[in-house]
């Protein structure tokens, strides 16, 4: 096992911990300004938005890339992988970083969480940017209705098991992960060396397991009380504006599964569907993704 000083990857920001809802978190920061507060995905960590940082510094805003929950060089408690936490953590990490809010990024696990803080914790959040991450509730109707989305999401099923899962992140030097950021990528992503962060990543103690978590959560919930009372409570509608924006080749999420969130938005909404692009448009191609998010961020009425 890796020790968790192996994901603090020198660059143009600084590492620091932070403490939110009973937690330790690890962000790494860059620039000053308006706080941007990026969320990754499954199976990545704050290195994903290494090409994002600079770039939102060098605009003039405050970007802070953090570890979520049991990821990278944040504490990996023994429970807490259910959404009322997660996004607790994130509206207590934008505290800890002295902002009263931030515009939230967030990619795949990490939109999710994004969509559901700004339901949660409205006042957290100034602005939201979904990236190949559709509504949780869209997602939950693409999963049931579309075969093909289903057989996209059988890896989550998988990890339903008890430590056989763990075991499959974790061998071969991670072999695994580089497995699934090539079949959710478009073809040339990601480099040998990229792949050795991640695969290197997962094989922090702790992260295998804890990374599961989040999926074990979302697909046991749908059967007991408190995945009802989650969807139940995202029928609330977003009320901040959104930037979606999806690659139109994810092998994780089809197109159309993240189509259609807007009914979820009661603000100014923008799709954007970016061609020849996978599953991980900020590091597929980073200098179309700053482009897009900073358009937006720089329009003060980003409109339907």
């Amino acid at each position: 096992m890796k020790d968790a000083s192996s994901v603090l990857l020198d660059g143009p920001w600084e590492h620091r911990m932070v403490a939110a809802n009973g937690a330790r978190f690890h962000v790494a920061e860059a620039g000053t300004g308006p706080l941007v507060l990026l969320l990754h995905g499954f199976p990545q960590m704050w290195w994903t938005w290494r090409h994002v940082l600079p770039a939102l510094a060098a605009a003039g805003y405050r970007a802070a890339a953090m570890d979520l929950r049991g990821y990278g060089a944040s504490d990996k408690t023994p429970r807490g992988y259910d959404p009322a936490t997660l996004t607790a953590d994130i509206a207590g990490v934008v505290r800890s970083l002295g902002s009263a809010d931030a515009v939230l990024v967030g990619h795949g696990l990490g939109g999710m969480l994004a969509w559901t803080t700004a339901v949660a914790h409205p006042k957290v959040v100034r602005r939201l940017a979904a990236i190949a991450a559709p509504h949780p509730l869209r997602m939950r109707s693409a999963v049931a209705g579309d075969l093909r989305q289903l057989r996209r999401s059988r890896h989550v099923l998988g990890f339903q098991a008890p430590m056989l899962p763990e075991r499959r992140l974790t061998e071969s030097d991670g072999a695994y992960v580089e497995q699934l950021l090539r079949a959710w990528a478009a073809p040339g992503w990601p480099s040998a060396e990229e792949a050795a962060v991640y695969r290197q990543a997962v094989q922090v103690a702790g992260v295998a397991h804890c990374s599961l978590e989040y999926s074990r959560w979302a697909v046991r919930s749908m059967v007991r009380p408190d995945g009802a009372r989650y969807a139940r409570g995202m029928r609330e509608p977003v009320r901040v504006p959104v930037l979606h924006l999806h690659g139109a080749a994810d092998g994780a999420v089809l197109p159309r599964s993240a189509a259609g969130s807007d009914r979820f938005v009661e603000a100014p909404y923008r799709w954007h569907l970016v061609a020849g692009v996978g599953h991980f448009p900020q590091e597929e191609r980073p200098e179309e993704l700053v482009r897009l998010l900073l358009g937006w961020l720089d329009d003060p009425e980003p409109d339907r």
